[in-house]
C-alpha cells in the first residue's frame, strides 16, 4: 500500500469528535467509511429529473479515474422537451487523465474548449445551446486577455450570437499545472 492509500484509510478511520456528530445526524456509521446507497432517500410524492452522466472518453477522463467525485457533466430531461446540461468544470486533461501542456496559457485554452465541445456533441448539444459559461483563470491579471482572445476567435469562428452569458473569476484550480477551467450550462428543446 503506498502512502497516500494509508493516509487516506487513516484519516477516514480517525473521525473527530465533531465529524461523529455530523454522520450520526446522516445516519451514517461514526467509527467506519459508510457503505454506497445507505443514504438513498427521495421525498414522498417526488418524481427525479431523468439524467444521464456526460462522458467524451475520446479526449478526456472521468474523475473518478483519479479520486474525484463528480462527473463530467449531466443531461438533465426537464418537462416540455427542455434538455439541459450541466457540464462540471472542464480543462486540459487527456483521455488518459494527464494535464496537457503545462506551461500553455493558449494551448490549454483550445484544449479546454475541444473537452467541452466533445461533451457537449455527446449530449446532442453544440456551443449554440450554451446559455453560460462560468470561466476560472489561475492567474486573470496576467491571462485575462490571452484567454478572451482565444474566446473571442473561437466564438466568432463558431458564429455564435448572441454569446452565452459568462463571469470570469481568479481561483486556484484542483491541478497546480492547470491555467485555465471552464463550466458551461447548454439548454435546448428537442
Amino acid at each position: 500500500m503506498n502512502s497516500s492509500s494509508a493516509n487516506s484509510i487513516e484519516r477516514v478511520i480517525n473521525y473527530t469528535d465533531a465529524e461523529k456528530r455530523e454522520r450520526r445526524a446522516f445516519g451514517l456509521p461514526v467509527d467506519e467509511p459508510s457503505p454506497a446507497g445507505i443514504l438513498q432517500r427521495k421525498p414522498a410524492g417526488s418524481r427525479p429529473i431523468p439524467k444521464q452522466a456526460l462522458v467524451a472518453p475520446q479526449v478526456l477522463n472521468e474523475a473518478p479515474a483519479y479520486g474525484s467525485a463528480f462527473c463530467r457533466g449531466l443531461r438533465l430531461e426537464l418537462p416540455g422537451g427542455v434538455v439541459q446540461l450541466l457540464v462540471s468544470g472542464t480543462a486540459a486533461v487527456s483521455e488518459t487523465g494527464e494535464t496537457l501542456y503545462p506551461g500553455d496559457f493558449r494551448a490549454q485554452c483550445w484544449r479546454t474548449f475541444r473537452n467541452i465541445t466533445t461533451l457537449l456533441e455527446n449530449g446532442g448539444a453544440s456551443w449554440q445551446d450554451i446559455v453560460r459559461t462560468t470561466c476560472y483563470l489561475r492567474d486573470i491579471e496576467r491571462d485575462y486577455d490571452q484567454f478572451n482572445s482565444v474566446r473571442s476567435e473561437f466564438y466568432s469562428a463558431l458564429g455564435l450570437d448572441p454569446l452565452p452569458a459568462s463571469t470570469g473569476i481568479q481561483a486556484r484550480l484542483c491541478r497546480s499545472d492547470l491555467l485555465v477551467e471552464i463550466e458551461a450550462i447548454a439548454m435546448f428543446i428537442r
